[in-house]
């Protein structure tokens, strides 16, 4: 019988390792029909996260998933309806997106001290099926604001996936 040994926590290397220009960009920032999907993420204490890296998944604005070859919009290529996102030293995020169809972002969140990856959504402000405390708010200029807290008080809800 060997020992267990243990397990190892995910980051803080996203910033060098998997971050590329443009991976918050599923659509080019400021087009026409685009929305900013941003927050900031803090951790227990409610400090920010410098160093977490957000993942969002979506459906296009008719409600279609879509399904290309490849995961991040490079230049010339159509909408994917996937971005990935490295807080800054502040602990904020933002992706240029559209407003998809099935009123959520599915969101996926590494950070330093995690034993595994969070799943989490984040709704469209009015959506019929929202979790509370799953709600994007809309700003003033129209952009959709959403905080992701890893613990206390204002936790966010985290999904759990059978692993296969």
């Amino acid at each position: 019988m060997t020992e267990a040994t243990p397990g190892q926590t995910v980051g803080p290397f996203f910033h060098h390792a998997l971050a590329f220009p443009g991976d918050a960009e599923l659509v080019p920032f400021g087009s026409a029909g685009s929305v900013v999907l941003h927050g900031y993420v803090f951790d227990g204490a409610g400090t920010p996260v410098p160093d977490a890296m957000i993942e969002i998944r979506q459906a296009d604005a008719s409600g279609v998933v879509p399904e290309v070859e490849g995961s991040l919009r490079r230049r010339g290529a159509g909408f994917t309806g996937w971005g990935r996102c490295c807080t800054d030293g502040a602990g904020h995020y933002w992706f240029s997106t559209i407003e998809p169809g099935l009123p959520f972002f599915a969101v996926t969140l590494f950070a330093r001290g995690l034993l595994d990856r969070l799943f989490t959504r984040v709704y469209l402000p009015g959506a019929a099926e929202a979790v509370d405390g799953l709600v994007a708010s809309r700003e003033d200029d129209g952009r959709l604001r959403f905080d992701i807290h890893l613990q206390g008080p204002s936790e966010t809800v985290f999904f759990e996936y059978p692993r296969t």
